[in-house]
């Protein structure tokens, strides 16, 4: 199972999305600063994820999430 996911900066509220095969694992990398990209502003809050069979259906997913209709579509979902 693959998941897309979406956290929320305890520090900046800012919003991160990606994808991975263990949910658990990568929020607790995050959360230990082992991403570069995340690394400064957390700690971080899971607010959002989905499942999919496939890593390309993830991805594709992911790809969507980072588009400004997905933006527009997790804003919705997070009451933003």
């Amino acid at each position: 199972m693959w998941y897309v996911y979406v956290l929320r900066s305890l520090k900046s509220e800012r919003l991160y999305t990606s994808s991975t095969n263990d949910l658990e694992r990568r929020l607790a990398e995050h959360n230990a600063g082992k991403s570069t990209y995340t690394s400064q502003t957390g700690p971080y809050q899971l607010v959002y994820h989905e499942e999919w069979p496939t890593q390309l259906e993830a991805r594709r997913r992911e790809r969507f999430l980072k588009s400004g209709k997905g933006r527009e579509f997790v804003r919705s979902v997070l009451g933003h």
